[in-house]
């Protein structure tokens, strides 16, 4: 097996909430709760979950990651653009300048979101550590090929290196689906 292998993860539809707006859905002073931890250190899915509403339809029970961010971002895959009658472009987390917005519903309140809905562009999370044994630096575009009947090589994907990262690829749902991979499948790195 080569050395340059990793695990993928499929991302399904989530979003971040400022403090501000946690408060707003879900009440004055109101904290998340955590319902389980996820793979990066420190983040977490939590028990909330919200109801995104679009031009042409909703989308229902959408879960909340926590902790609270610095600003809103809401993170769904192209069909489910389609649902929700928005075109969310396929952006690096956090670069929602532009983006289409969304209502969200919550039980305590509505929070119009002007932009913020992205497609997040494939991305792996790696520790410094990590880095340095694969070659790689963090922002570097890279490549990765899966395994099995449908394999694919996914371009254009993101090195987000960190010390507080663990090794982890993100894929949306319809990209992991297309390409027949599961969560915690090895794939590998290619870098050129």
């Amino acid at each position: 097996m080569s050395e340059k292998m990793l695990p993928i993860a499929l991302s399904n539809r989530h979003l971040h909430l400022s403090q501000e707006d946690i408060e707003t859905l879900f009440g004055k002073g109101y904290e998340l709760n955590k319902f389980k931890d996820l793979s990066q250190p420190g983040q977490y899915a939590a028990v909330e979950k919200v109801d995104l509403v679009g031009p042409k339809g909703t989308i229902k029970g959408v879960r909340v990651l926590g902790p609270a961010r610095p600003s809103t971002q809401i993170e769904v895959s192209l069909a489910d653009g389609f649902a929700l009658g928005v075109t969310p472009p396929v952006r690096d987390s956090g670069d929602v300048a532009g983006s289409p917005g969304v209502k969200i519903v919550g039980p305590q309140g509505e929070v119009e979101l002007k932009e913020g809905v992205i497609a997040a562009a494939r991305h792996i999370h790696m520790h410094t550590d990590d880095a340095a044994k694969f070659g790689v630096v963090d922002k570097q575009r890279v490549k990765v090929k899966t395994s099995g009947e449908r394999a694919v090589v996914f371009e254009n994907v993101l090195v987000r290196a960190h010390q507080t990262f663990a090794l982890e690829m993100h894929v949306d749902v319809d990209e992991g689906n297309a390409a027949g991979v599961k969560n915690g499948e090895m794939v590998e790195l290619i870098v050129e």
